[in-house]
């Protein structure tokens, strides 16, 4: 019955219906073919039911809400400002500071492609003024978008844990040091593209001494509120005043306070807007996360995670041929799959493999969002892509060649997170 239902599952993927509705089909088949399954209806509901019933569930739509105002708001700006005024002077200071923005961007937004959005709309026509040809710009912001999903708060790292039951707070922890090592790696291949192929010096040096004639303080000022974001919402989780949960609400009520009290960028009537745009943007990943965690139970009563993991165990002789092999599924699933599907399907089932070989759940979890990571920026179905490519008027495809060396480092920093734990273990005392 098991092959069954997965080839069921293949075929519905195949011909393009929705993912939802592609495992809620086989998590009903079993129950039709056996009337006496224990897998029933009644159990799918309660599954259904139970799963949704987290509060941890919650603080995705409120990420989502927190980094739509923060948008909105003007917050990429400030932060870009403050970078660019203290690095932009150097060899590849300006996408070096793209980079940065992006990795404290990611703290507030916990999304890839609403940190392409909002960076993007704001740095890319800056970096062309300065002389930066345009397809690099927005490979820059689409790869470095990419760091929306690893450094916490993470929509990713809270599916992976609702799904999985691992423990949020330790996925947000566990994805600071990473996703500070990616932004490096990336920062590195700007420095090389820019030495090789060089800069416009006067114009750079002049946008330099714009934001210098307002002065470090003045700077600072402006951007002193939305640095702050990141600390209160990573500094709370982190001394256990509050949950990821109600960090994210914190989140929210500060966004909106910064935006409409002290930048004066939004009216509060707007928020109502934004609320509806989360809720619709929440919807469908709420009805995934139900489907996949009915599906889930369904396919345990099947015995397919024991199956998988003992065929996995008896495939590969060691832990690192598992996690190469890992990489290359993950790479080639996140080329083809959006990061919410992939995780919803492929993170239980192969959670209790990764355990079977002695990998810790948060380290394999690091592991999982940061391939998907990579695959929000690689073609034919990379969402940051399909962002960044409309900001410059150009295809998605011609975008997505550009970036194929800052893949190469980012998968240099992958090979790093997978293959010494302690890059994500470290600040957990593990």
């Amino acid at each position: 019955m098991l092959g069954v239902v997965f080839f069921m599952f293949v075929i519905l993927l195949f011909l393009g219906i929705p993912i939802a509705a592609a495992m809620m089909v086989p998590t009903l088949l079993p129950s039709l073919l056996d009337s006496g399954f224990t897998g029933n209806i009644n159990f799918i509901l309660r599954a259904i039911a139970s799963g949704l019933d987290q509060v941890s569930i919650l603080a995705i739509p409120l990420f989502m809400l927190s980094g739509a105002v923060m948008a909105k708001g003007g917050i990429s700006k400030k932060l870009f400002d403050i970078f660019a005024l203290f690095i932009g002077k150097v060899r590849a200071g300006m996408p070096c500071a793209v980079v940065i923005t992006c990795l404290f961007y990611g703290a507030i937004s916990g999304s890839g492609p609403a940190t392409v959005a909002a960076v993007g709309a704001m740095c890319i026509p800056v970096l062309l003024e300065l002389g930066y040809d345009k397809i690099f710009a927005a490979a820059i912001v689409a790869t470095a978008g990419g760091l929306g999903v690893i450094i916490p708060p993470s929509i990713p790292f809270i599916m992976y844990g609702v799904t999985t039951g691992e423990s949020v707070g330790s996925l947000f922890i566990a994805g600071i040091i990473p996703g500070i090592l990616i932004a490096f790696c990336l920062m590195i291949y700007c420095w090389i593209y820019c030495k090789r192929h060089g800069e416009d010096v006067e114009k750079i040096a002049a946008n330099h001494d714009a934001l210098k004639a307002k002065g470090y303080f003045g700077v600072l000022k402006e951007g002193f509120w939305a640095l702050l974001t990141p600390v209160i919402i990573l500094g709370g989780i982190y001394s256990g005043i509050v949950t990821p949960t109600e960090a994210a609400c914190v989140s929210v009520f500060y966004a909106v306070f910064v935006s409409v009290v002290i930048y004066k960028t939004m009216r509060l009537r707007d928020i109502f807007d934004h609320l509806k745009s989360a809720v619709r943007s929440y919807a469908p990943i709420c009805l995934l996360i139900a489907f996949a965690i009915a599906f889930g139970r369904i396919l345990v009563l099947l015995k397919a995670p024991a199956l998988i993991s003992d065929f996995i165990t008896m495939t590969f002789a060691t832990k690192y041929s598992f996690l190469i092999a890992l990489n290359i599924v993950l790479l080639l699933m996140g080329m083809f799959m959006d990061t919410a599907s992939a995780i919803a399907i492929l993170g239980p089932i192969l959670l209790q493999t990764a355990t079977a070989m002695g990998i810790n759940g948060i380290h394999f979890g690091v592991i999982l969002v940061t391939n998907l990571a990579v695959g929000l920026v690689s073609p034919p179905i990379g969402v940051n892509l399909f962002v960044a490519a409309p900001l410059i008027g150009e295809s998605s495809i011609t975008v997505g060649k550009k970036a194929l060396p800052f893949i190469g480092f980012f998968l240099v920093a992958l090979a790093l997170i997978t293959f010494i734990p302690a890059v994500s273990l470290v600040l957990l005392g593990l």
